[in-house]
Formats: structure tokens, C-alpha cells, sequence
């Protein structure tokens, strides 16, 4: 297949999909290389990019998927008159940063670090598909274990879980959220409310669940 057919192709499958697909299935599918297909996906996300057209090929961990050009995001919830999603207070977020780095993990452990129970952030996080369960521990009780979602890759413009800022101090065990920790929650909110995805300010009501301690 010549690499303007590919390209079509491409355009065409992730267009169809709706969602991330993995690039080995593409590589099945167009039957060539994994190198030869990510440097054709590359190439339709840079033109999309220099061109400043109205869609956008993101990657995410070893996915591709076409998405409308973030600028535009306003446009696109007024056309289809779309509520703003709900917003995320900064426990959410704190919870969601130390499963981010911790995964897989235990509620046990973000309770461990937080010190406060995280039992009802942890179901919102689930609800909004931005971590899932990963199956479950092995010791007593077999406590369920999280990790986040390729929807968390979207949502904070990360292709990867590599992608995350250092956290230099390597390790939260038996504290409190470190100063590292919140200034990755202040990046991690910066970069949330540039996308238009999920302001920052905290969800009415949620903050008066009684696991936050109010």
C-alpha cells in the first residue's frame, strides 16, 4: 500500500472508530510495520497541527485516535449545546495523582497517603472513566486495585504514563501529600484548564462529603 492510500486508511479507521486504536491492530489491518505506521500517523498529527485544521490525531501509550482541535472545544459544546463537564475539586485530584503514580494501588494506600478516606473520590474517578480497577491484591481480603485510564492520558495531554512530571522524592509512604506531590497537582490543573476539560474549581457539593473532613 503506497503511503498516501495509508494515510486515507488511517484517517478513515480512526475516524470510524470513535475511540483509541491500538497501533498493532492498525499494523494488522494495513498490514505494515509498526515504524512505518507510526511514522505515517505522525506525520497526519503534524499536518493537522501546522495547518491548523479543526481535528487533531492524538497518541496515547501505544494508541492513536482523532479528536477535535482542543481550541475549538467551546464551539463544539455550543453546536451540540453540551453541558461543561463536571468539574473535579482538588482531593479528586490529589487522588488521582497518587494512583497515577502508584499504580497499581490500593483505595488502602491513597487513604495511607491522604489521610483521610478516599472511598467516595475514588467512586467519582470511576464514574468519570478516569481510573479503572486493575484486578486485585494478594493478601487478605484481596483489595482492589486502581490505575488510570487511557482517558486520563486524553484529559491531561500526556502520551504516555512517562510523560508524568518527576515526582523527585520517589515515594509518599505512611504521609501526607509532599510540596513534589502538590506542585504536580498544580501542573496537573494547569494543564487540565488550558484543555477546557476539567476546570479546576470543586464540583458543587463535593467538597461537603464528609470523607473530605468538612
Amino acid at each position: 500500500m503506497e503511503l498516501k492510500d495509508m494515510e486515507a486508511a488511517i484517517e478513515s479507521i480512526l475516524f470510524a472508530a470513535g475511540e483509541p486504536v491500538g497501533v498493532e491492530r492498525l499494523c494488522l489491518t494495513l498490514e505494515a510495520n509498526r515504524k512505518t505506521v507510526d511514522s505515517v500517523c505522525q506525520r497526519l498529527a503534524d499536518y493537522y497541527s501546522y495547518e491548523r485544521r479543526g481535528i487533531r490525531i492524538l497518541k496515547m501509550d501505544s494508541s492513536y485516535q482523532i479528536a477535535s482541535a482542543p481550541e475549538y472545544a467551546e464551539l463544539v459544546r455550543k453546536t451540540f449545546e453540551r453541558r461543561k463537564p463536571p468539574k473535579l475539586s482538588q482531593p479528586a485530584l490529589e487522588v488521582l495523582a497518587v494512583i497515577a503514580y502508584f499504580q497499581p494501588t490500593t483505595r488502602a494506600y491513597v487513604d495511607q497517603v491522604r489521610g483521610v478516606d478516599s472511598a467516595y473520590t475514588v467512586g467519582l474517578l470511576l464514574e468519570r472513566e478516569l481510573i479503572e480497577e486493575a484486578g486485585r491484591l494478594a493478601v487478605p481480603g484481596r483489595p482492589i486495585l486502581y490505575q488510570t485510564t487511557k482517558a486520563f492520558l486524553r484529559t491531561f495531554c500526556l502520551d504516555s504514563l512517562e510523560d508524568l512530571p518527576e515526582l523527585p522524592n520517589g515515594s509518599a509512604e505512611g504521609v501526607q501529600l509532599t510540596l513534589d506531590m502538590q506542585n504536580t497537582l498544580d501542573m496537573m490543573q494547569q494543564v487540565a484548564q488550558r484543555q477546557h476539560e476539567l476546570p479546576v474549581e470543586a464540583a458543587d457539593g463535593e467538597t461537603e462529603h464528609p470523607e473530605e473532613g468538612t
